[in-house]
């Protein structure tokens, strides 16, 4: 049975099928589209054109899409409030269908700009869930514990150190190779790791995380060579992020921590510390490798809130008032 995403490869009139099938091409060889990625527009193309063959009560054609009205564009998005969507995957979706339509239109396919006056859903402002500093680091001492095999034990450590130390996304760690750490020479003091968009940026890397790689290193006993993976399996093979993300849980259950702790909340609490220890905002960006600015803003909001709650608790106004014995 196929899934979303091939039918969004294989819509019943021929010009379309033809069309989204280029617009795959487009994504992958020419937008450098990641895996998730182009799987994740195709299942959302998908299910707007499996909308639009109930709505307009027929496989829609390329002429079915140039004729659209932004009323036909908004009943979609009622559809997808009524059907309990995210108003986060709803602007994702918007945007996917948007693109498409700019590529028809590039084409000389199908030109439409009824989906120009159609607002995006308005989203909340997303605040990053950081860990405070003693938490972050109990994560990595507790992750020491985790495995009776010392060389897994220490893989977890280094991972997590690693992490929080550089700021870095698990996918971007778990694609580095033994080449980035040489056992061989001085001790590694800066990383080029190449983000979203395949976009490289070079990372300074601490003592701390360099010896706890070096470490991981010396006790593992598979060698897949220069350009195998740096962090393994049990059984010598890339290690899985869904490990990774498995051993966070274990830590959360041990640490009494929420579910927001997670492989990617390391990242959230380097930029969180950096920021209240005084960071540069732009500076931040720039270890993170986001591309606007604005994404790096929203961790002013979690210093922000921080320093309220310790204003609260500390202002002596605040306690005298929390202390009023009521009436």
């Amino acid at each position: 049975m196929a899934g979303p995403a091939d039918a969004a490869a294989d819509p019943a009139d021929p010009a379309l099928a033809a069309a989204v099938a280029a617009w795959r091409d487009w994504l992958a060889q020419e937008r450098r589209a990641a895996a998730h990625t182009h799987l994740a527009y195709g299942r959302d193309l998908a299910a707007f054109l499996a909308f639009l063959a109930d709505h307009l009560g027929g496989p829609p054609t390329l002429d079915d899409l140039a004729a659209l009205r932004p009323a036909d564009f908004r009943a979609w998005l009622a559809r997808r409030t009524m059907d309990g969507l995210a108003r986060s995957s709803t602007a994702r979706a918007l945007s996917v269908v948007r693109g498409f339509f700019r590529f028809l239109d590039r084409r000389g396919l199908a030109a439409n700009a009824a989906i120009g006056l159609v607002r995006t859903p308005k989203l909340p402002q997303a605040v990053p869930k950081a860990l405070t500093p003693a938490d972050a680091a109990a994560v990595i001492d507790e992750a020491a514990s985790l495995s009776q095999t010392p060389w897994i034990a220490g893989r977890d450590v280094a991972l997590f150190t690693l992490l929080y130390g550089c700021g870095m996304r698990l996918g971007e760690a778990l694609s580095l190779r033994r080449r980035d750490f040489p056992a061989d020479g001085p001790p590694v003091t800066a990383l080029t790791v190449t983000g979203k968009g395949n976009k490289q940026r070079r990372l300074p890397v601490l003592p701390a995380v360099a010896e706890a790689v070096a470490a991981y290193l010396a006790d593992c006993p598979y060698d897949p060579g220069p350009d195998g993976a740096l962090f393994l399996g049990a059984r010598g093979g890339p290690l899985n992020p869904g490990i990774a993300q498995r051993q966070m849980r274990h830590l959360r259950a041990r640490l009494g921590l929420g579910a927001a702790a997670t492989p990617h909340a390391l990242r959230h609490s380097f930029a969180t510390h950096l920021l209240a220890g005084g960071g540069d905002l732009r500076a931040i960006q720039e270890l993170l490798g986001h591309a606007s600015l604005s994404t790096t803003q929203r961790y002013t909001a979690v210093d922000s809130a921080r320093l309220a709650a310790v204003h609260r608790e500390a202002h002596p106004r605040a306690v005298a008032k929390s202390k009023t014995p009521t009436r």
